[in-house]
């Protein structure tokens, strides 16, 4: 078991540079930004996870503590990159947060049979932005408790 003081490395998967941009000024303006990396979409996802393609090796794709998952992504989108990454053993116990601008009932639905740990609707503005990452990372270093990692 992890103390959560030790939750600080989040990888993004998402496909906008723009919302790129916003996350990461979200977490520097929360105060808690630690270790962030971005990926573009799913396929870029499962190769960083995997060390494979263009993040072969542990130094340029270190194991992240928590994922932030878009749904909305070219190539493969983000209930598939989902799917894949709750079905396989050694990737199974990193917690993905979806966080994505969709409201549909049936995202939220089919992400959480997916495995997913929590569902987060992107706000529209940056001050709101700014209080979900905190709250996001208040909770997973907070309260929440997580396992060792297994690699």
């Amino acid at each position: 078991m992890r103390k959560q003081s030790d939750v600080r490395r989040f990888l993004v998967a998402d496909d906008d540079v723009e919302d790129q941009e916003m996350i990461t000024m979200a977490f520097k303006a929360a105060g808690v930004y630690e270790d962030l990396r971005f990926v573009n979409d799913g396929v870029e996802l499962l190769d960083y996870l995997h060390h494979a393609g263009s993040f072969e090796g542990e130094v340029d794709a270190p194991r992240p503590d928590l994922i932030l998952l878009d749904l909305n992504m070219p190539r493969l989108d983000g209930h598939g990159a989902l799917r894949q990454i709750k079905s396989d053993e050694s990737l199974s116990d990193i917690p993905v947060i979806v966080f994505t601008t969709s409201t549909s009932e049936k995202d939220v639905e089919e992400t959480y049979r997916q495995g997913a740990q929590s569902y987060v609707i992107k706000p529209f503005s940056f001050t709101d932005l700014v209080t979900k990452v905190q709250n996001i990372c208040t909770y997973w270093s907070e309260v929440s408790v997580l396992p060792e990692a297994t690699s």
